[in-house]
């Protein structure tokens, strides 16, 4: 069974009030019928809808009304039909298909609160609706319509409701259509098919969570290349110099971290920083990071007016420190990165602190001092 039908064979066993019903009735009227040898015949492949629609039309008009089925050619579907030869002249004036002088209505005119434009889509969708399952790779639902002045009739209740649809011309009449996954599941809610609504959202969480999980992972793996080709690219450089003029000239603390590069070739360098620091107990200490500072109280970054400048970037100099311009009030902050030498990975999680009276924190005569 397919999702539509799972869907119009929840919301054909919902009745509304008369106004809403009407409502209804309208729509499926307007997108399904065919009027030959003064009968009214509506046609369709769902025995729950057929029901749905012969209970409307008895509640509504108490008229006699006849279905019959047949079985298609090509298809191992049955196909329904509900005929109707009573009352016609009432029938379609009062769903306003016809005006007075009967001719044919383009839009129905009484159709005015939330519940009817609801009810009307409901009937729309029984008709002419269908829907893709969420399991399958693209979200989508669309109505067949026949005129233009009823795909934008259409159009009009859906955009009612802030579901941004949209429609295009086929060979044969219009597709009014929804492809935003979200749109979507807030029409059937709208449709008050509630199972399905259920089903359709736990199937797009589901969705959603694999596709955030595939990125991630995605991102993983890019970063993981590009700390490999930077890894590679500096090994080839320590070669070059061993080769060219040895290390003996270079610095103890530069050569210390050449060795630990050589013996960890494919650790990214803030990888290789926390080695360091691990096996010797040694902090590596980066120079020329750029950060802001966030008070987490107020939720704003701490801006600084000094010579006549509002600042509100800190940088650390060669020794890996930096401190404030000026002193920071008591309180709550964070330390966020907003640049990192190259070959570094930026802090995404940044640094908390507290300043206040039994703040262990060094202040000198310029503000606080940040290792």
């Amino acid at each position: 069974m397919s999702f539509t039908t799972r869907i119009k064979n929840e919301i054909s066993n919902i009745y509304e009030n008369n106004s809403a019903s009407r409502s209804e009735l309208s729509a499926i009227l307007r997108n399904s019928y065919n009027f030959k040898d003064k009968k009214l015949q509506i046609v369709t492949e769902n025995g729950a809808v057929c029901k749905h629609i012969y209970t409307l039309f008895k509640e509504l008009y108490n008229i006699s009304v006849k279905t019959e089925y047949k079985n298609t050619t090509f298809s191992k579907n049955r196909l329904y039909s509900i005929v109707i030869n009573d009352k016609l002249d009432l029938i379609l004036k009062d769903l306003e298909i016809l005006d007075e002088d009967n001719n044919y209505k383009k839009t129905p005119m009484f159709i005015e609160n939330e519940d009817e434009k609801r009810s009307y889509l409901k009937g729309v969708f029984l008709s002419s609706g269908s829907v893709n399952d969420p399991k399958t790779s693209m979200y989508h639902l669309e109505f067949s319509i026949n005129s233009l002045s009823e795909a934008e009739y259409v159009l009009s209740l859906l955009d009612d409701f802030y579901l941004n649809g949209k429609f295009t011309k086929r060979d044969k009449g219009y597709m009014v259509y929804l492809k935003e996954a979200e749109k979507i599941g807030d029409f059937l809610r709208i449709i008050n098919a509630s199972l399905a609504v259920m089903y359709y959202e736990d199937i797009r969480i589901y969705r959603d969570h694999k596709n955030m999980t595939n990125r991630l992972n995605n991102c993983e793996q890019a970063n993981f290349e590009k700390s490999l080709i930077s890894a590679t690219k500096q090994i080839a450089d320590i070669e070059l110099i061993k080769e060219k003029m040895g290390l003996e000239l270079i610095d103890s603390k530069l050569v210390e971290i050449i060795n630990y590069r050589l013996k960890y070739p494919e650790s990214s360098m803030q990888e290789l920083s926390e080695i360091i620091s691990l096996e010797t107990g040694k902090v590596i200490k980066l120079a020329d990071t750029s950060f802001k500072i966030l008070n987490t109280d107020t939720n704003q970054y701490v801006s600084q007016y000094v010579g006549g400048k509002v600042l509100d970037t800190f940088k650390t100099d060669e020794s890996g420190k930096t401190q404030t311009y000026l002193k920071l009030e008591a309180g709550n902050y964070k330390i966020v990165e907003i640049k990192t030498p190259k070959g570094y990975l930026r802090n995404n999680e940044g640094v908390v602190f507290s300043i206040g009276d039994e703040s262990n924190y060094k202040y000198t005569s310029y503000g606080l001092i940040v290792t």
